[in-house]
């Protein structure tokens, strides 16, 4: 019999998932071994190692774009009903948020990639925008960041009368904001070029000066200020 449909009870002592994690620790196992405990049991023909194999070669064995998949996708998976999918988006959920608990935190900001650094493991792998405020004192040290709005994959609303209430709240004497690009594209769009412009005057107005507004994606970044200041003047 095939080992992908020899049951995970029937297989040796050290190649069962739970034991092996018992035997040998955690970083023994593979991501397919620590997914197929999730998922508790394969069906009749697979066991639930090679099931999980088999959803992870959808993805190119990558566990960032496992964590991007739906309900709806993880379903169509033979052997995978809702409650598995459940757990897969619940896991893959628990990682990303304690990656935003490890993301970078700097008391002060001097470029456009600490603003990347800070916001990448919170924001860059998310399906939809989201846009974030940073309001800082007279030396760039952080006082305050929070999420200002949230949106769909192609674009979040926002309310320029929010960011101003933010920063004036935290006796910000300037601000950066910055928002996700799901598509991966760090290039501006026209909304993103108006609302910057819109912003950097109100601020000017408040004496409360836009410093920078960063795209971040997944892997890259992109000053909207530095790459279309001539537009923005």
């Amino acid at each position: 019999m095939e080992t992908n449909k020899l049951s995970i009870k029937n297989w040796a002592e050290d190649d069962k998932p739970r034991e092996k994690l018992i035997l040998k620790g955690k970083m023994a196992l593979s991501d397919a071994e620590l997914i197929a405990i999730l998922l508790g049991s394969g069906s009749r023909d697979e066991s639930a190692v090679a099931l999980s194999q088999r959803i992870l070669a959808s993805v190119q064995n990558s566990l960032v774009e496992l964590g991007k998949m739906s309900l709806e996708q993880l379903v169509k998976f033979k052997g995978i009903g809702e409650a598995k999918a459940i757990t897969i988006i619940a896991a893959a959920e628990l990682a990303r948020r304690r990656k935003s608990e490890d993301a970078i935190v700097l008391d002060t900001l001097t470029s456009t990639k600490d603003i990347f650094n800070i916001l990448q493991p919170i924001i860059g792998e998310l399906p939809h925008e989201e846009f974030w405020l940073f309001c800082l004192n007279s030396s760039r040290k952080i006082l305050h960041k929070t999420q200002i709005s949230k949106g769909g994959r192609a674009q979040t609303t926002v309310d320029i009368r929010m960011i101003f209430k933010t920063a004036l709240e935290q006796n910000a004497t300037a601000i950066i904001i910055a928002h996700n690009h799901p598509s991966g594209s760090t290039t501006a769009s026209t909304a993103d070029l108006e609302i910057t412009k819109k912003i950097m005057v109100a601020g000017n107005q408040l004496d409360i000066p836009l410093l920078d507004h960063v795209i971040v994606t997944e892997n890259e970044y992109r000053s909207i200020i530095d790459n279309a200041r001539q537009y923005l003047i």
